[in-house]
């Protein structure tokens, strides 16, 4: 169990987080942890794409196998990022119960793979999965702040976000608990954690398509009314206005 690197890294988070309230005191403390959010998102994701694509080995093939030194501070550096956002979220109350069970699932399962030593190439691979769509939620909360969210930039972050969601989160995901389950090297405990992750992705993407309906009907409803508009104002042909039968 690497406990001095864990401990680095939740040093390093939050001091982060002190730079950022320091460099923009005007903003509240939310504007300043999701800067932090968002930063590990770029960083995690990242490294453990290097740590699966790379570096090896592949998580479909070899799930359950032994920990590599970079997996192993892949997962540190997460574990680090994960105690403080729960330490944040809980003292401000911004979350629902739904994220800080992810969150706690999440650092159940980090902090089993470094207790046990194995099973973090599975681990990086859901966190790599996990978090590729952070980087676009957090954006799409800053262009609400600063009421560029209404705009074609933010038509597209959503676009992206369920996209990227749906294939890598929910369609990856699912050969990744497969394999993950198949696998005779997995211990049990790591397999109860997949199903945990894996039941989580599934309730975070019933909300998703969720939005991502509600969204599309009032976009078209509102491109009906603009349509009518455009009719209404549109003037009749000279020929025409003055006809009489």
């Amino acid at each position: 169990m690497p406990v001095l690197e864990v401990i680095c890294s939740l040093i390093g988070w939050f001091s982060l987080y002190l730079l950022f309230c320091w460099t923009f005191p005007r903003r509240g403390p939310e504007w300043n942890c999701r800067l932090v959010t968002l930063s590990h998102g770029v960083l995690i994701v990242l490294l453990t794409a290097y740590v699966i694509f790379i570096d090896g080995p592949w998580p479909l093939t070899h799930a359950g196998t032994e920990n590599t030194e970079l997996q192993t501070l892949s997962l540190a550096v997460c574990l680090g990022y994960f105690l403080f956002d729960m330490g944040w979220c809980v003292c401000n109350r911004t979350e629902g119960p739904v994220m800080l069970a992810h969150h706690a699932a999440s650092m159940v399962g980090i902090l089993l793979a470094l207790l046990m030593g194995v099973s973090g190439c599975e681990t990086c691979a859901v966190i790599f999965g996990s978090e590729i769509t952070n980087p676009l939620l957090q954006t799409r909360w800053f262009l609400r702040q600063v009421g560029m969210y209404d705009s074609l930039l933010g038509d597209a972050v959503d676009l992206l976000f369920i996209f990227l969601f749906a294939t890598v989160r929910v369609g990856v995901g699912t050969a990744m608990f497969y394999c993950e389950l198949t696998s005779p090297r997995t211990s049990l405990v790591m397999k109860l954690g997949g199903v945990a992750m894996y039941g989580l992705a599934w309730v975070f993407m019933v909300d998703i398509a969720k939005f991502g309906y509600k969204k599309s009907k009032a976009k078209y409803k509102r491109w009906r009314e603009n349509q009518k508009l455009k009719e209404t104002k549109t003037p009749e042909p000279d020929g025409l206005s003055n006809k009489r039968d």
